[in-house]
């Protein structure tokens, strides 16, 4: 490409790019056009983008990095996403979940306030007037996220927005249950583990949708997306564990067994909330077959 013409593309900083929805988030994000700086911690990340490294949690680390690149956009997917690790480190959870938001959004106030931010949020978030819908610590860290990233577009008119996915999947290293069960099924197919898969409750229900059709919509958002406003993104489908597994079935030659032991832990709920990404001309277009047949061939491809 000419160099002037890529000094035309718009520059896009996208944190947590060593993740799951990171690593599709650059790869599409370049195909469009962007100028794509990708924001690591651990700097044994190297995928062949542009890559500066940071600590998020570090104030004048990101006061540097903000300054360094002036972007355009930010896509912040940075974070601690485990809703077990939140139950054992809620301070952790908070400082990488909030402090790190509150860091980018106050350095960019002060560097370029004009850059457009999506803060990338998540359906676990409780309503703060009803504490009874707090599930975990994880939830308490991004409803935090979100009310200061509100906050400061209120506060200081920064062109923030909210993307509240759902539960993501396809292919890729993640901590999502999908990926669990692909893994474990690749497992039984090198006989490395025993034929079982151990599940809690098998008709929780959760909306799942493709990571690759979440990153679409998050283009769109960056582009046509409101100041202020929050965009559900989601499959308008829910789909209870049985389900998964049985969908998982018929892409595996494993006959394998099912441990079932119902857990008192609160289960999320599915919302059926309008898909308000709907609005701006994104519509999912990956079924869930394909999501999960591309989750297992990942993981064979992997070695489990």
């Amino acid at each position: 490409m000419d160099a002037n013409l890529m000094d035309l593309r718009p520059k896009l900083l996208i944190t947590g790019a060593s993740g799951f929805t990171g690593q599709h988030a650059c790869r599409h994000f370049l195909k469009a056009g962007f100028e794509v700086i990708a924001v690591a911690r651990n700097t044994t990340f190297n995928n062949h983008f542009q890559t500066e490294y940071c600590d998020l949690t570090n104030k004048e680390d990101v006061k540097t990095l903000v300054k360094k690149v002036k972007p355009q956009y930010l896509l912040h997917l940075a974070g601690q996403n485990h809703v077990g690790q939140s139950w054992d480190d809620p301070i952790s959870s908070i400082e990488t979940n909030v402090m790190s938001t509150l860091y980018l959004i106050e350095a960019l106030r002060n560097e370029n306030p004009h850059c457009k931010v999506i803060i990338v949020g998540s359906a676990l978030q409780f309503n703060p007037n009803q504490s009874s819908t707090l599930m975990h610590p994880y939830s308490l860290s991004k409803t935090l996220q979100v009310v200061i990233a509100q906050s400061w577009e209120v506060l200081y008119n920064m062109p923030i927005v909210i993307a509240k996915p759902t539960n993501l999947i396809g292919p890729g290293f993640s901590n999502g249950v999908c990926a669990i069960f692909a893994k474990r099924l690749v497992d039984m197919e090198m006989n490395r583990v025993e034929k079982i898969i151990q599940v809690n409750n098998l008709d929780a229900e959760r909306d799942f949708l493709d990571v690759r059709d979440a990153v679409k919509a998050y283009e769109l958002i960056l582009i046509k997306g409101i100041s202020g406003e929050t965009y559900d993104i989601s499959s308008g489908k829910s789909y209870s564990l049985r389900e998964i597994i049985n969908r998982l079935r018929f892409l595996t030659t494993i006959d394998f067994k099912i441990n079932y032991q119902l857990s008192d832990s609160k289960e999320e709920k599915v919302k059926n909330t309008p898909i308000k990404a709907l609005n701006l001309g994104w519509k999912p277009t990956i079924p869930l077959e394909i999501s999960l047949e591309d989750t297992l061939n990942f993981y064979r491809k992997n070695n489990g």
